[in-house]
């Protein structure tokens, strides 16, 4: 039997080699077009965080959004198998609202509420599934109602209270638990060492639910309930 020779053997190989480098030059250059549109998206939303800050310090509250750890954090503290609506108040650029649908919360329950028109936007254009409502967070009941959104299982707050006034914060606290009842939660990140949020004054009780320390500056989430009537 004739052998074949070498070179019949790398005649043979190159054109499989000349289709497994077109695949993986292909493959390589989708995975930097996906990080560079990743990057893009993370200095776009960055932009527009800082220009709103830059423009009212005082609604924003932070320098930067909130870490994906801080986000996760947040959204465990939701109990996703309560049939009401999820309330997410400051929804900023959207990394908590990203961590809320992760965790399991159906879109048609998730209304994201965000005062600032910059912000707002983004959130309608990134997040197009969800019923983003633009407006004032010491207004909640009224924003909600022409929804028919009467109740929530949750309250979800990136809002910046403590550099708020204490009837403001007072005023948006007891919006959110004209939805939530006795039954719902307040769900609060701060910076601060202590309660952002004067629990005896306001008849309710929390707790430190999580330290995020992989967050800048790290943070604590709290959980807030009210206290019953009877109690």
């Amino acid at each position: 039997m004739a052998q074949e020779s070498p070179m019949s053997i790398n005649d043979k190989a190159v054109p499989v080699l000349s289709h497994l480098l077109p695949r993986r030059e292909s493959a390589r250059l989708n995975r930097h077009r996906r990080l560079r549109t990743a990057a893009t998206s993370r200095d776009g939303d960055m932009a527009v965080f800082l220009g709103s800050w830059l423009k009212a310090p005082h609604r924003i509250g932070a320098l930067a959004p909130s870490s994906r750890f801080l986000a996760r954090a947040m959204a465990t503290q939701v109990d996703v198998g309560r049939p009401e609506f999820v309330v997410e108040l400051g929804g900023g650029t959207g990394s908590v609202t990203k961590a809320l649908l992760d965790a399991g919360v159906p879109p048609s329950r998730l209304i994201v509420v965000e005062r600032d028109e910059r912000l707002y936007k983004l959130l309608r254009r990134r997040f197009p599934q969800l019923r983003v409502v633009q407006g004032d967070a010491s207004e909640l009941v009224a924003l909600l109602k022409p929804l028919g959104i009467k109740a929530a299982s949750a309250v979800v707050s990136s809002l910046p209270l403590v550099s708020m006034s204490k009837r403001m914060r007072g005023q948006i606290v007891d919006q959110a638990f004209y939805l939530l009842g006795e039954a719902g939660r307040f769900v609060q990140y701060t910076y601060s060492l202590s309660s952002p949020v004067a629990v005896r004054e306001l008849g309710l009780r929390g707790r430190v639910a999580a330290r995020v320390w992989l967050n800048f500056p790290p943070a604590s989430v709290w959980n807030y309930r009210r206290i019953p009537a009877a109690a």
